[in-house]
């Protein structure tokens, strides 16, 4: 069995289950990927995560087929979930747009540990702090 070649390789940033060909055309149009079949591949993966930004890797080979790799929703949108905010603050750093506690952080590093470069769990709580912090958050102990 022959390998397929890879063309190119896209990394794109859509709401889970809400994948359609006006979103995603400008980004996978000019690699010549069946747009439609994308979406439904992508819909049906993340159907379980709806209201989560989920980050996915496009794989295309020369034929123009193509893989997905599904990620992880992002730090931002989980936090957001924990903490029951719509958006990060105006001026973080400047003003409060919420609080959130170690318990919280660490769940969303809990969840997200599989996409972080650490496998340590402190670790990944620092990243996600940090995250949070720029988000205009406050870490409360």
């Amino acid at each position: 069995m022959s390998k397929k070649k890879v063309s190119r390789i896209a990394k794109l940033q859509l709401q889970a289950g809400e994948a359609g060909p006006a979103t995603v055309g400008k980004d996978l149009g000019p690699l010549g990927l069946n747009l439609m079949e994308f979406c439904r591949r992508y819909n049906a993966a993340t159907q379980d995560r709806r209201g989560f930004v989920v980050p996915v890797v496009v794989t295309v080979f020369e034929d123009r087929s193509f893989e997905l790799t599904i990620k992880m929703p992002t730090t931002a949108s989980l936090i957001r979930r924990v903490v029951g905010l719509d958006r990060g603050g105006a001026r973080p750093g400047h003003q409060a747009a919420g609080v959130i506690t170690r318990a919280q952080l660490r769940e969303v590093a809990r969840t997200k540990l599989p996409d972080l470069n650490t496998a340590d769990l402190d670790q990944a709580e620092k990243v996600v702090a940090g995250t949070a912090r720029s988000m205009g958050l406050i870490v409360q102990d």
